[in-house]
């Protein structure tokens, strides 16, 4: 993933999918978040189900810890959040806003 972005690539996830940018790094050694709009399922999603307990941590809190300027909409909520080459979609309601996204940006 950091390769990817350090080569001018694009990075989409939606819903937990961003947990995968948890403890990247870009070029420089910082958290690849840092600094950036992002979103995924909240905390208040993630609390709003039944074994939310057993998830290894809350992803909106790992992204802040990370640097994320973390964005979002009400619960199952579509929202989407872009940062140049990075686009995150909160939650499954997300997926055409981020799909759209991303076509917007391989159109230029």
């Amino acid at each position: 993933m950091s390769k990817t972005y350090a080569e001018g690539g694009i990075l989409a996830a939606v819903c937990h999918g961003p947990a995968a940018f948890v403890g990247a790094k870009d070029k420089n050694g910082n958290f690849l978040v840092s600094g950036k709009r992002i979103n995924s399922f909240t905390n208040a999603e993630e609390k709003a189900t039944p074994h939310y307990q057993d998830m290894p941590f809350l992803l909106e809190s790992k992204l802040i810890e990370q640097g994320a300027i973390f964005e979002s909409s009400g619960l199952r909520e579509p929202h989407l959040a872009v940062d140049e080459r990075v686009i995150t979609g909160q939650n499954p309601e997300s997926i055409e806003l981020v799909t759209g996204a991303i076509h917007a940006l391989l159109s230029r």
